[in-house]
């Protein structure tokens, strides 16, 4: 029986696929109030067991309970839709009953999510039946909320408004994401689904990752004590009298069990293979674009402008986030930048010896009736080029996580994660030099997303990241392109909480954001200083030569505010302003103190490589 405080809870529950045991006497409730994520890696069961606790999905053993009276609103990873129904009709058939017809509130909650009432589903674009599946979850005002990826195909603004949303909501909410900024903000519990067990930790998801390292080393020490028992066991069996039968036979028993619990051990989850090769090709200029204009025409005539008079200069080895709502025009600036679309004014010029891999987020390069075999080898036979050695398809494909029984089936069987994961594959089978990512992180699990940024971290190529993953883009991004949807496309320093500081500096009134800082050292000098046996890594070569301009940024917006603040009228008249300059200059002055102490350390670091020292 679950506790009171439960609205909806599992006890003792047990579900398998075939032969295959999902999980196993998993007894676990959400109160009132808990902000908890769902997390595991994928085929773990996260998304099953969500669809147990909304009661779209039976048990093999145990007991599903849900207070009387209670709401349960269920949002699937991949929503289906009545193709005939339009955007009004479906959300509103979330509303409760006792509501009534309540049109209003239906229009309200379009509004939130920027959707037309009067279009039909059929037709929406992943991002807007996202919307309106969200909207039909949260128009029910739910006792209990579960959302599988609730921001897969979702744009910046529109996530920050579903955080906001969420973080009021007063019933009991569990979400499975792999955005970690969103859990961040969001999650004050966390189950971990692990090998067909519940572990739960009483904080957010902030938590998780040290707490899983934790429960990883005392699993360790554990498994080393079970190798040592099944070691004594043996010997004893090995030694033990022939005539005490029965006992023998008790200890082979135990000796079995154990085993048997070693192997479950032994199994642990998969982690992807990936790896990516940079081609030593090419100069230091992969893309310039001068003034580069782009519109489309409006059904009701007229015309829509895109992007309006953008330059732009990428180098090799840059990385750019580029950011902004759906429909604004991302990919068309993409698209644009490497020449896949021509623009209606200006010119773009792509660099010499260029070998670029393209990743589409709508998977169009993807045949659904096409296996995975074929897919990876299209013209036939039993093996591919991977990286310049031949390798076996099935031997290649295991390397991301797809087993014997997959590789002969359609593409159509995958679920998101895995058509990712296939992309992919086919992707870094090739060595590249410009690398264009657009929405890879959706339905991956944290840790093949982990794997990712290393890769790209330590690709020397270029990239282009169309992403609404904050934390994607902070960890990789060097420069931001925001594409704000009037045409305007501004470009910042940094990821993208450094274009949010920029930005909310650059609106307040201290100043516009200039052009990012570049590194200073050109790729010729790179490549001298990679010739020298004495030098930084790849990685600190860059920070070292972009740390000069970001210091330099950093000191003028530091000088702005201190002579804003300087003003004596300033408190008077505007006390919020002043309060609000006051926090910035604070974290301005702590980010230029950790950038000129980052520096000074490298630059010590590189002097004593030159000399020996180190």
């Amino acid at each position: 029986m679950a506790p009171p405080s439960h609205l909806v809870a599992l006890n003792s529950a047990g579900l398998r696929f075939g032969t295959k045991t999902l999980f196993q006497d998993l007894t676990f409730g959400l109160a009132r109030g808990e902000k908890a994520c769902l997390v595991g890696r994928n085929g773990t069961g996260k998304s099953t067991l969500l669809k147990i606790m909304s009661g779209q999905q039976e048990l093999d053993e145990g007991q599903r309970f849900i207070q009387p009276g209670v709401t349960v609103a269920y949002l699937p990873q991949d929503p289906v839709f009545n193709q005939d129904e339009t955007v009004f009709e479906h959300v509103k058939a979330g509303l409760r009953p006792d509501v009534g017809e309540a049109d209003y509130l239906v229009d309200a909650m379009l509004d939130h999510v920027k959707l037309p009432g009067d279009r039909k589903l059929t037709g929406l674009s992943g991002g807007e039946g996202r919307r309106a599946a969200l909207a039909r979850a949260l128009i029910s005002d739910p006792e209990v909320l579960l959302m599988d990826e609730p921001t897969n195909h979702l744009d910046l603004p529109t996530i920050q408004w579903l955080e906001e949303e969420l973080k009021n909501f007063r019933g009991a909410l569990m979400v499975i994401s792999h955005d970690r900024a969103f859990l961040n903000h969001l999650t004050r519990q966390t189950f971990w689904l692990d090998r067909g067990t519940i572990h739960r930790l009483g904080k957010g998801f902030e938590h998780y990752e040290a707490w899983a390292e934790e429960m990883r080393e005392n699993e360790e020490q554990e498994f080393h004590r079970l190798k040592r028992k099944i070691v004594r066991e043996e010997h004893w069996l090995q030694r033990g009298v022939t005539g005490r039968r029965k006992r023998n036979m008790g200890r082979l028993r135990n000796l079995q069990d154990l085993r048997q619990k070693r192997a479950e051990w032994m199994k642990g989850p998969g982690t992807a293979k990936l790896q990516v090769e940079t081609l030593d090709t090419g100069g230091d200029k992969v893309i310039t674009a001068e003034n580069i204009s782009k519109s489309y025409p409006l059904a009701g005539g007229g015309t829509r402008e895109i992007i309006k008079d953008f330059s732009t200069k990428v180098k090799r080895g840059d990385r750019i986030g580029i950011v902004g709502p759906n429909g604004a025009g991302k990919s068309t600036l993409v698209k644009m930048l490497v020449e896949k679309i021509e623009p209606d004014t200006g010119k773009v010029d792509l660099g010499t010896n260029l070998t670029m891999l393209y990743f589409d987020q709508k998977r169009e390069d993807l045949d659904p009736n096409s296996t995975l075999w074929e897919t990876m080898s299209p013209g036939g036979g039993d093996s591919i080029m991977v990286r310049g050695q031949q390798k076996h398809v099935v031997s290649y494909l295991k390397d991301f996580l797809f087993d014997d029984g997959q590789v002969r089936q359609p593409v159509y069987t995958l679920s998101g994660g895995e058509k990712n994961r296939l992309l992919l594959a086919r992707m870094f089978a090739q060595a590249s030099n410009l690398l264009i990512l657009d929405e890879p992180t959706n339905d991956l699990d944290m840790d093949t997303l982990d794997l990712l940024v290393e890769v790209l971290d330590e690709y020397d190529g270029t990239l282009l990241l169309v992403s609404h993953d904050r934390d994607f883009l902070d960890r990789l991004a060097t420069a931001i392109y925001a594409v704000e949807g009037d045409g305007t496309v501004i470009e910042y320093a940094g990821g993208y909480s450094d274009y949010r500081a920029q930005k909310a500096l650059s609106n307040s009134g201290t100043g516009a954001p200039e052009a990012p800082a570049k590194p200073k050292a050109s790729k010729k000098e790179a490549s001298s200083r990679a010739k020298s046996s004495a030098k930084l890594g790849y990685k600190e070569q860059r920070e070292l030569d972009s740390l000069p301009g970001l210091i330099e940024k950093l000191t003028e917006q530091s000088e702005k505010l201190q002579a804003e603040m300087a003003d004596p009228e300033l408190y008077s008249k505007k006390p919020e302003r002043f309060q609000e300059a006051s926090k910035l200059l604070e974290k301005v002055q702590n980010d230029l103190e950790a950038s000129e102490e980052r520096w000074l350390e490298l630059e010590e670091k590189q002097e004593n490589l030159k000399a020996g020292n180190l």
